[in-house]
């Protein structure tokens, strides 16, 4: 039986890990002329551009949503841990596409290093931030009778403090400025839970707790917040997998793409329409937690 259990946990890492490896799957893209177009007219208009911080964006979907927002015109801080030549060859994926970034090292668990990411954002951009993508996560999955303390405790305390952290830094600028949306990066197994991963399901729903209550603190500022829950991302790991019976689980009978999860980030943090949406979780699963809410 245990081994059974084993055998599920193993399958449902894949599909819930997702943000650190995510495949990002070919996508439609503006051109660099396009993307400054944009920042242009944002100019001629007198508005301010968007500055954005993704966190954990060095690969997967953080790395997608980075390149998505800055194919709209957006200005990105590619947030990263320890993958420094990653970050910065996404700097350049973001600079090609006419879009300005730079890479900014911050370990989300630690407030002393999240304030200095802030900090660095504020001098590389003269634009504030006003977008906030809360991507960085990690996974230290096992069973519940053999999980050791830390390794629960420091998948909250990037998972879940990190956010927190976050979105604090964040609102000091963004509430002032009366502007500002801060998307966080939740999953389906914060909805439905999952054998072998307490600590990571604890944390993202906690992140969904946490989405509520700063919607609700912060809506009378006009500063929205959102969560984004992937479910199953093609990955390099997913590719080794048998897919057969995964897919069957999926109403939509495929795995997701990190571009897709991207799309969604998009639309809350840019798109006009998005700016009456606060407090909300979107699943982009295939429909695989359909009933569990």
């Amino acid at each position: 039986m245990l081994a059974r259990v084993c055998v599920l946990v193993a399958t449902f890492f894949v599909m819930f890990s997702s943000s650190a490896v995510a495949f990002v799957a070919p996508a439609v893209r503006m051109t660099a002329r396009s993307a400054g177009a944009l920042r242009m007219m944002a100019a001629d208009a007198g508005e301010k551009a968007n500055v954005a911080i993704v966190t954990g964006a060095s690969r997967g979907i953080g790395k997608a949503c980075a390149l998505e927002l800055a194919q709209h015109g957006v200005k990105v801080v590619v947030n990263y841990a320890s993958s420094a030549d990653s970050a910065l060859a996404v700097v350049e994926e973001i600079k090609a596409l006419g879009s300005e970034a730079v890479a900014i090292k911050a370990d989300m668990s630690k407030p002393e290093e999240v304030e200095a990411l802030f900090k660095e954002t504020a001098a590389a951009f003269k634009d504030p931030v006003n977008i906030l993508v809360n991507n960085a996560g990690i996974t230290k999955d096992g069973l519940v009778m053999t999980m050791k303390p830390e390794a629960w405790q420091a998948v909250i305390d990037i998972n879940l403090s990190g956010v927190f952290y976050a979105s604090k830094a964040a609102a000091s600028v963004m509430l002032r400025a009366r502007r500002g949306r801060i998307i966080n990066m939740a999953s389906v197994v914060g909805q439905i839970g999952n054998p072998g991963q307490a600590n990571y399901a604890a944390a993202k729903g906690g992140v969904l707790g946490l989405t509520k209550a700063n919607a609700k603190e912060f809506a009378a500022r006009g500063v929205t917040v959102n969560a984004v829950c992937p479910g199953f991302i093609e990955s390099d790991m997913t590719e080794k997998l048998d897919l057969d019976g995964i897919k069957k689980a999926i109403p939509l009978g495929r795995l997701g793409r990190a571009s897709e999860v991207a799309g969604m980030v998009r639309f809350l943090a840019v798109d006009p329409a998005a700016a009456y949406i606060t407090g909300h979780s979107f699943d982009v699963d295939g429909g695989i937690a359909i009933g569990s809410t």
